[in-house]
């Protein structure tokens, strides 16, 4: 069989065969995703009905055991040395504990703790601290810095709450105050976990769903934690690598099977709530599909065999035809030796096309080397390396313009690609492009070959004109239109500088650094502009620059930046160039005044002990600082290089020092509260202005120094009316105030009776 009949029959078996495949592994793949991502979607769904029915009968114990804690009833406890003999008052606080049973949660134990009398009671009995052997849990609960939080039997280190998977403990300070480590007493709740593993517990045998707690260890769930011992730790990796993400979902193979894991933490008590399901048993249902598919493609390829076969000979008896008219057009001009053996299509081909071929290639050869050369031959012109004879004789062989009169130079440069879709590296990509714009847009009669050297784009222009203010307005008009086009086509904002119109071929070299240095008017004048060498001579010469002006400006540049105020730096340092570029001075003193300003943002971090790495990339900060040409450049590089993350690194400061001075000062009143305490004392002692640590104060804790101080005196008083004999005077004398009138009239506006009435009150309800 000939080789394009065998081509032909197998295109035709695979044009019935790729659709059928195709349909059916599309059909098997999205048949398997859709039913994987709604089993994991319903997953998710029962997970987090779940996370809610486990945390609901978490708070409805919590909230039992802080409307006990807070009861008339634990506050009188807290302040009485019970013993076995005090039955009746002992009988009410058991009566209590039983009381928190509420709802689905079951409570196995509940003890009552009292630190400062050294008793403790549970649902059974009541004996001193000393004679319970979980007495060492106790104090480590104390010690604990929350007031309030859930402890597992992991946690709880030992005793009878250390039972991992039994039970669960609520553990709560009495009283509730923040951070304390020293409370009067605690009241320590256990809870049965087989509610919370009946919660957990799935219909569906091949999903797991168990609690990890904040230390990633297992704690509640059916099942061997062996097995989900690679979930765990890859739970783990995913909430430390993404701490601020509180739900996941990610596949793990483990042991050759792979399972679809899921998972949600708990911002409540830090737990975290894990459904594993096996991957393997999902695509069980999908198996069908893909024995149907496979049925289906069978059948098609039989048919599609068939009808292959009868098609292709049929098609091939007119390409049979042809190839003998070929061959016998052919054998008279080739050797068979070096004729296409790949099928007879190629070998008509060849034999009709191989002169044209070769014909066009020498044809395209040339073409490309006389376009480099004529790039070559202009450069050579642009850098002084060309006679004038030498141009003459070749402007004839490139077709250069021959009738000129006068010429001209246009150097175009890129303003700022800081706001487009480029990046810097495109730079040179982005000249070449507009090299190839000018030479479309340019006529060729009126410019010689545009080029690209040192990041411009250069063209010469002819003109026949021999008046210069003719030639002046070609060389405008031809500006603009290539300004135009390349802000059009490639979205550019571009400048373009323009030299004086010469004569002289050997001038070019010259007119091309008149039009680079009619550039530099950019960064006075600003971006996307057309700009003639001969309007740069004519501007106003400056006497100086007015350094006293800019100096303020810098002071008020550097304020804005430590008060940490972005907008108010970048207003400024607009300021800062309208009276830099103000005057006409050299591009070197632009520059100098600059790194100036540079040197003192240096300054700035240094004092500050800021680390350079923060705000410098790398090594060339002045080397790019040199490149800019523009205003909006200028003020681009700074805001994004400088400002933003200079302000950044002193807002991260300013915040750590915030909070350890509040912290510190709160301490203070802690410890010296019974003493003379003003802000003055704490500034001297904390080494920082009185009105700078009162602002601080207010703005971490949300009320002034003076009135927290006296809050927290009101509540010493209240503890020492409570649980100490001294006199209402002594009392209001050892908490600093001068007036025992004045102090009884603070206690009566907080609590609403005066200390000796508190007192009476507690001793009445102590004696009932």
């Amino acid at each position: 069989m000939n080789r394009y009949s065998v081509r032909l029959l197998s295109y035709s078996l695979l044009l019935g065969l790729l659709p059928a495949i195709l349909i059916g592994f599309v059909s098997y793949i999205i048949a398997s995703r859709d039913m994987e991502e709604k089993v994991k979607e319903g997953n998710m769904q029962w997970l987090a009905q779940t996370q809610t029915r486990v945390e609901q009968m978490l708070k409805s114990v919590e909230k039992s055991a802080t409307q006990l804690a807070n009861s008339s009833l634990v506050k009188t406890a807290m302040n009485t040395s019970y013993t076995p003999s005090d039955f009746e008052a002992v009988r009410e606080l058991s009566k209590e504990l039983y009381n928190l049973q509420s709802g689905e949660a079951v409570i196995t134990q509940a003890y009552l703790v009292n630190l400062e009398r050294n008793w403790a009671l549970n649902l059974n009995v009541l004996k001193p601290l000393d004679q319970w052997q979980n007495r060492r849990v106790f104090t480590e609960y104390a010690e604990a810095p929350r007031s309030i939080r859930w402890y597992t039997g992991i946690e709880a280190g030992g005793g009878e709450f250390t039972e991992p998977v039994e039970t669960i403990t609520l553990v709560h300070k009495i009283p509730l105050l923040p951070q304390t480590n020293k409370p009067k007493g605690l009241l320590v709740v256990q809870m049965a976990a087989a509610e919370i593993n009946h919660a957990l517990a799935s219909s569906d045998s091949s999903n797991r769903t168990y609690i990890l707690d904040r230390t990633g260890a297992e704690i509640l769930g059916p099942g061997s934690k062996e097995e989900n011992a690679p979930i765990n730790r890859a739970v783990a990796g995913h909430l430390e690598s993404e701490p601020e993400k509180k739900l996941g979902l990610f596949n793990l193979k483990t042991n050759g099977e792979e399972d679809a894991v899921l998972y949600r933490s708990s911002s409540y008590n830090g737990w975290t709530y894990v459904s594993a399901v096996s991957i393997g048993e999902l695509k069980k249902e999908t198996r069908k599909i893909a024995e149907v598919t496979l049925a289906v493609c069978t059948v098609i390829l039989l048919i599609v065999l068939a009808a292959a076969w009868y098609g292709s000979r049929r098609m091939y008896r007119p390409i049979g035809s042809l190839l003998e008219v070929a061959r016998g057009l052919g054998s008279s001009v080739q050797e068979p030796s070096v004729l296409p053996k790949n099928d007879e299509l190629d070998f008509i081909r060849h034999s009709m096309q191989s002169l044209a071929v070769s014909r066009d290639r020498v044809e395209q050869q040339m073409r490309g080397q006389a376009s480099h050369l004529k790039e070559f031959f202009v450069l050579k012109l642009f850098t002084g390396q060309l006679t004038e004879n030498d141009f003459l004789y070749r402007s004839a062989l490139y077709s250069f313009p021959a009738d000129w009169k006068r010429l001209g130079v246009l150097s175009l440069q890129i303003d700022n690609l800081q706001e487009t879709h480029y990046d810097e590296e495109d730079r040179e990509l982005l000249l070449y492009a507009i090299s190839n714009i000018a030479g479309e847009v340019l006529p060729s009669s009126r410019r010689l070959t545009p080029i690209t050297i040192h990041h411009s784009q250069v063209t010469l222009v002819a003109a026949e004109e021999e008046d210069t203010e003719q030639v002046q307005r070609i060389l405008y008009e031809s500006a603009e239109i290539l300004k135009k086009n390349a802000e059009e086509v490639l979205q550019l904002k571009v400048s373009i500088g323009i030299s004086h119109p010469f004569s002289d071929l050997m001038g070019t070299v010259k007119a091309y650094g008149e039009s680079l240095s009619a550039l530099k008017a950019r960064i006075s004048l600003g971006p996307e502009i057309i700009v003639q060498y001969r309007d740069t001579e004519t501007l106003p010469g400056a006497d100086g620059y007015e350094y006293s002006h800019l100096k303020v400006l810098e002071e008020r540049l550097v304020y804005a930046i430590m008060e940490m105020q972005p907008g108010s730096a970048s207003e400024t340092i607009r300021q800062y160039l309208d009276a830099l570029l103000y005057k006409d001075g050299s591009l070197h003193e632009h520059h100098l005044l600059l790194l100036q300003l540079l040197s003192r943002l240096l300054q700035i971090m240094q004092d500050e002990g800021i680390s350079l790495q923060k705000v410098m990339e790398d090594e060339r900060t002045v080397e790019r600082l040199l490149r800019l040409q523009t205003r909006e450049e200028i003020i681009h590089w700074f805001e994004s290089k400088w400002f933003n993350p200079l302000i950044q690194a002193l807002s991260e400061k300013t915040e750590t020092q915030y909070v350890n001075i509040a912290d510190k000062m709160i301490k203070l009143i802690q410890d010296r509260y019974d003493q003379e305490i003003t802000l003055e004392s704490c500034s001297k002692l904390l080494n920082y202005h009185p009105v700078y640590i009162s602002r601080i104060f207010k703005r971490e804790i949300g009320i002034p120094f003076s009135d927290y101080l006296s809050d927290y005196r009101m509540k010493m008083a209240k503890v020492m009316v409570e649980s100490t004999d001294m006199k209402i005077s002594e009392i209001g004398e050892k908490l600093q105030y001068k007036n025992i009138s004045s102090f009884i009239r603070s206690f009566k506006k907080i609590y609403q009776l005066t200390p000796g009435q508190y007192r009476e009150k507690i001793l009445k309800g102590s004696t009932e």
